[in-house]
């Protein structure tokens, strides 16, 4: 069975708002897609999971989180567009930027600091909604954000061509499974299965828990 993750429209806001607000001005959302994905790719290999739970295609320009492409222009995902307008400014341009900043309360403090490592590498060569991160997840964002914030979004891009999980889709997308990037970063079919397991688990309770309490 394909692993997927329930999308979470709060971490991806928060996410994204870390990395604008480390950026402390407009950033190419080209940038911003690259970081988040980066990031997501982070957590699975370190907390085996990833940080929005979003669905991943292969785009010209590299890996893409399916939902957040889809927010950043202004189209629907489930019920999400309201809350990520009200943080994250429409699309100008080739930039997006924050509106306000929600705090940090969903983001563990490795998610924030893989976010602020890759930002560092890649947010500054050119062009924190954070209570639903936990601080793992805050960590991994300020990671990825020292790593990759400070580099031209365009070269971040090409930097993703070389994940073994992408393939040129021509000018259209391909989806990128979550077993494939697991099986990238050396994760074995043992360690795949449990994280599946959890991932349905999770889609369980997620589904259950309001029918009992609601």
């Amino acid at each position: 069975m394909t692993i997927k993750f329930r999308f979470h429209p709060e971490k991806a806001v928060e996410a994204a708002a870390i990395l604008l607000k480390l950026h402390g001005k407009p950033m190419k959302y080209i940038g911003l897609l690259k970081m988040l994905y980066i990031a997501d790719r982070l957590a699975l290999k370190t907390m085996d999971q990833p940080i929005t739970g979003d669905r991943y295609v292969s785009m010209d320009y590299g890996p893409v989180l399916r939902g957040v492409y889809d927010l950043i222009k202004g189209q629907p995902v489930d019920s999400a567009l309201p809350l990520w307008s009200k943080y994250i400014s429409p699309r100008d341009s080739n930039y997006v930027d924050l509106l306000q900043y929600p705090g940090n309360e969903e983001l563990c403090e490795e998610e924030e600091m893989i976010l602020k490592q890759v930002y560092e590498t890649f947010g500054h060569l050119d062009p924190f909604l954070v209570e639903e991160l936990c601080e793992e997840e805050e960590m991994i964002l300020k990671q990825v954000y020292e790593t990759f914030g400070h580099l031209d979004p365009f070269l971040v891009a090409e930097w993703t061509h070389d994940l073994p999980e992408w393939k040129d889709p021509h000018g259209s997308a391909i989806p990128i499974l979550v077993e494939d990037v697991l099986r990238s970063m050396g994760k074995t079919e043992e360690e795949i299965e449990d994280i599946s397991q959890e991932a349905q688990r999770e889609a369980y309770l997620d589904g259950a828990l309001p029918k009992i309490f609601g």
